[in-house]
């Protein structure tokens, strides 16, 4: 796999390669090493591409996630404790189920990794919730994301978002006071 495209939102670039050039190193250790091709594993059942065979997201992930584990990273949880004092008076709720939490892929020395192969939207929650989140709660001061670059993501199930559109979102959006730096990664077979 190679890094194809990076993109540096609020100085991510910067930030992270001057403090951890040792980090952005693995990480780009980590990338080259994941054989792509040993993860198009997938038939398609799209009425598009019947039968096609596609890159599984989900075979990416545990590639790239073996790659950071053996090098000391950590997935990192915290809990969640969903408030209910801000219910009406009157409502009566369920019981809210215990467990909730949120996760982030890959930690070591506060810096925060999410690898996203998924829905659009989840890679927007990572750069403009989880990764803050995290940072208020003390875990990260910065944070990269991977994502696939759309050439790639053309060759994975319907639906997936790519570096390309992601990048112009976040162009368009501007920066906020809340937002961390982020170093976004668009990858390729």
């Amino acid at each position: 796999m190679i890094i194809a495209a990076e993109y540096s939102f609020n100085g991510g670039k910067e930030s992270i390669g001057g403090r951890w050039p040792d980090l952005l190193a693995e990480i780009e250790a980590v990338l080259s090493a994941v054989d792509s091709r040993r993860q198009k594993t997938k038939a398609s059942r799209e009425k598009t591409m019947p039968g096609q065979m596609l890159y599984s997201p989900v075979q990416l992930n545990r590639a790239i996630g073996a790659g950071f584990i053996k090098r000391g990273w950590h997935k990192q949880k915290v809990p969640c404790e969903y408030p209910t004092s801000f219910y009406r008076a009157g409502y009566v709720a369920r019981p809210l189920r215990g467990g909730a939490f949120r996760e982030m892929d890959f930690l070591k020395n506060r810096l925060g990794v999410e690898v996203q192969f998924g829905k659009y939207a989840f890679m927007v929650y990572n750069v403009c919730a989880k990764m803050t989140i995290f940072q208020k709660l003390g875990h990260i001061d910065c944070g990269v994301e991977i994502v696939p670059v759309k050439s790639f993501a053309d060759e994975m199930s319907t639906g997936v978002s790519y570096f390309e559109q992601f990048v112009w979102d976040l162009e368009a959006r501007g920066r906020a006071d809340i937002d961390i730096p982020v170093l976004i990664y668009g990858v390729d077979r």
